[in-house]
């Protein structure tokens, strides 16, 4: 279980809500009260997450023997990579150091990292393809509780992340040796409960009451459903 560090107030009346559909992923709008966390926490988050991508994608690049896998690879990292320092920037724009904002939540998602990465390496391209999304999708709909900041961080997780290069080697290995349908298929779904954890730790650390865990319901039906999509789409089961 990863144990979370930190224990900030929230300002009352924070809102979080998922975009309405037709602004970032298909999910419908839904809004809570007080459940966000401050914006420290939400851009630490983030950026600190955006550079485990970047290091994870980068350890896969020396091991990878062709040379159009190598370079599919670069480019997700170099993506990942460009959207940390973006949120770095946002961080420095406000203030605040980079790194102590980042380094509370070193460990807690280093951990989610190693609990996530796969003993072969299409098994850690899917990690990334499938985690990345869904924390992405659950981050865009955090970044409607902050204003212009929350504004800047959801132009900058809208970009391109250039992880269809991802998919291809996935999908490539599939058409080749039908063996890694099934191996996949078991991965992604393992890959769920960890990805879920680490979103409903940055909602608040504390346990739900009954009438949030309602509320919060309709979020993570999103995000299945986006996880959903993304398996089907390389042809694996969810």
């Amino acid at each position: 279980m990863v144990t979370w560090p930190w224990q900030r107030a929230r300002p009352a009346g924070r809102t979080l809500r998922l975009r309405s559909r037709g602004d970032f992923g298909d999910v419908l709008r839904v809004d809570f009260e007080e459940l966000a966390p401050d914006v420290d926490t939400f851009l630490g988050q983030a950026a600190y997450l955006q550079l485990g991508y970047f290091e994870t994608l980068s350890q896969l690049i020396a091991p990878t023997p062709e040379l159009s896998h190598k370079e599919s690879l670069t480019r997700a990292a170099g993506a990942a990579l460009i959207k940390h320092r973006e949120l770095v920037a946002i961080v420095r724009d406000r203030g605040d150091d980079p790194l102590d904002v980042m380094l509370p939540f070193r460990e807690p998602l280093d951990a989610f990292r190693r609990a996530t990465h796969g003993a072969r390496s299409l098994e850690t391209m899917l990690s990334v393809h499938i985690t990345a999304g869904m924390l992405d999708d659950f981050y865009l709909a955090l970044s409607a509780s902050y204003g212009t900041t929350g504004n800047r961080v959801a132009q900058i997780l809208g970009e391109d992340d250039d992880r269809q290069a991802l998919v291809g080697i996935i999908t490539d290995a599939i058409a080749s040796d039908e063996e890694w349908r099934a191996l996949l298929a078991l991965w992604g779904r393992r890959l769920v409960g960890d990805t879920l954890l680490i979103a409903r730790a940055a909602l608040r650390p504390r346990a739900l009451d009954a009438a949030e865990e309602k509320r919060v319901e309709p979020v993570f039906t999103a995000l299945l459903a986006g996880h959903s999509r993304r398996m089907a789409a390389i042809g694996l089961d969810a």
